[in-house]
């Protein structure tokens, strides 16, 4: 068994119920996961594009995530001094800010991705999509 990161697009499919989007791989994946990780960057985003209306969401973002937290036990990682400077160090193939805060978690702490962003493995991260 093995940890996952969640990027904001597969978080944001397990909010909405878009089960059906993520594929078999995928899924046996989370399924199978010791543990699911999310970026607290990916809250900000997600609060972001709600707040600007950007998205539809069943709940606000605050219970949203508790709910998903619950749901799925999800564990938050912290955005650490090391994952800010990793992110600038990147090349840039990935201007998105909170994608890169995520690849750099994933990079420091080596852990696959699951994302549709085919971006993510220019860096070297493990991605299932």
């Amino acid at each position: 068994m093995r940890s996952l990161l969640l990027d904001t697009c597969a978080l944001l499919r397990l909010a909405n119920g878009e089960f059906k989007s993520f594929s078999r791989s995928a899924m046996a994946a989370m399924r199978d996961a010791d543990t699911l990780y999310v970026s607290p960057i990916s809250e900000w985003e997600i609060s972001l594009k709600w707040r600007d209306g950007g998205i539809e969401l069943p709940l606000e973002p605050r219970e949203l995530m508790r709910q998903l937290t619950n749901a799925y036990l999800l564990s938050l990682l912290p955005l650490s001094e090391e994952v800010m400077f990793k992110s600038t160090e990147l090349p840039n193939i990935h201007r998105d800010p909170a994608d890169r805060f995520i690849i750099a978690t994933a990079l420091i702490r080596n852990l696959p991705v699951v994302t549709t962003d085919r971006r993510f493995s220019q860096y070297g991260v493990t991605v299932i999509s």
